[in-house]
């Protein structure tokens, strides 16, 4: 939950946030005064100017404020620097370095000739506790940008729950209406077909006029329930996953929508014949949604392209993805994604690999003979 303090700070403007870093900095080199020798007036202005870019430029900033703190001993613009570089930056071995620079900028006596050999010894003790001063500003940074971090990682599973609990409920529903479609198919058809056949029978071999009109209605009646019941149990079939949908199935019409609306960056390009089959269509459309959800769930931050191809009698989809940006949490998953996809291309006497990339990424391919489709 955000607190009041984020909440009211989250509401400052950010040129409000930078106009009061420099004025803190101008004030820290001030106070105490210095001599407004040339060098010290230039570097001073350089280093509080440059914290105007400190957002866009951290690292460039970072350097330019080093010279005042060397020549002047300033401490707000180099901390403010590394504080925003450590928030923006995920290379631990560039805030370690520049830890270091900080460190040995505020310690080394400088002109050097002013200094008595012993001062310049003491130089090193003062390096050591600018060090641990210095590592402050990197540990908040990094402590903000990972709460940010697990913040969107908390959105993002609770996201993947949703979507779980949603599927979960969806194949719950879709075996209960395959089992009901194979009772009515098995039991209650078989039963009404010999309801009419056996009507027909006494129809064709009764003597008297009312029986023979009894028979008739009642081998009508069963022939027009025999009729319901398959159009019900198509019906049950198709909204369990088999058979005709009863609402409009994915085709590759949809699939520039479904990219775009992924939640991710990701790019489609290629393409397939139009004269490609429902099944294929569907089968190339359920196997680019389950991809990017994996890719929104498994590596976040990663940007995806999704190719259609056709080559060497085959039609099929590429889904590649890069390496994630950020951590990902463990997310619930019912493993069977990859497993239906593949089902799905056997129907269609085609093939589905998956796995992982040389740079970290993940790539799905799917691909079908051209006769199937």
């Amino acid at each position: 939950m955000t607190t009041g303090w984020t909440a009211r700070r989250r509401r400052i403007p950010a040129p409000a946030v930078d106009g009061g870093v420099v004025a803190l900095a101008v004030l820290d080199a001030c106070i105490p005064p210095f001599d407004a020798d040339p060098l010290s007036v230039s570097t001073t202005v350089l280093a509080c100017g440059a914290l105007a870019f400190r957002r866009r430029f951290p690292l460039l900033v970072l350097l330019l404020t080093l010279p005042a703190t060397l020549l002047l001993g300033v401490v707000v613009a180099p901390v403010a620097a590394l504080f925003t570089l450590a928030d923006r930056s995920r290379d631990r071995r560039v805030l370690a370095g520049c830890a270091l620079l900080f460190a040995a900028a505020s310690a080394v006596p400088w002109p050097p000739s002013d200094y008595t050999p012993d001062e310049r010894t003491w130089a090193l003790f003062d390096f050591v506790y600018l060090l641990a001063s210095g590592a402050a500003p990197v540990l908040l940074g990094q402590l903000l940008q990972v709460r940010r971090d697990l913040s969107r990682q908390l959105v993002e599973t609770e996201e993947a729950r949703e979507h779980e609990r949603a599927l979960h409920a969806q194949a719950a529903v879709a075996r209960e209406r395959a089992q009901l479609a194979r009772e009515m198919h098995d039991v209650v058809s078989h039963q009404v077909s010999l309801i009419a056949v056996r009507a027909g029978a006494l129809q064709v071999g009764a003597r008297d006029a009312d029986a023979k009109d009894a028979a008739r209605t009642i081998r009508s009646l069963s022939v027009n329930t025999l009729d319901e019941l398959r159009h019900m149990v198509t019906l049950l079939r198709a909204s369990s996953g088999g058979g005709t949908e009863l609402t409009p199935q994915p085709t590759l019409a949809g699939l520039r929508r479904l990219v775009a609306t992924s939640g991710i960056e990701a790019e489609l390009t290629g393409s397939l014949p139009e004269d490609i089959g429902s099944p294929a269509q569907r089968t190339v459309y359920r196997t680019v949604q389950e991809a990017l959800t994996n890719v929104r769930k498994h590596a976040p931050g990663a940007t995806a392209t999704v190719r259609l191809w056709r080559e060497g009698g085959r039609v099929g989809v590429t889904v590649g993805n890069t390496g994630p940006t950020r951590p990902a949490l463990p997310l619930p998953s019912s493993q069977q994604g990859l497993l239906g996809l593949r089902e799905r291309a056997e129907l269609l006497h085609g093939t589905l690999t998956a796995g992982p990339l040389a740079d970290g990424g993940f790539e799905v391919r799917l691909s079908i003979p051209e006769q199937d489709t």
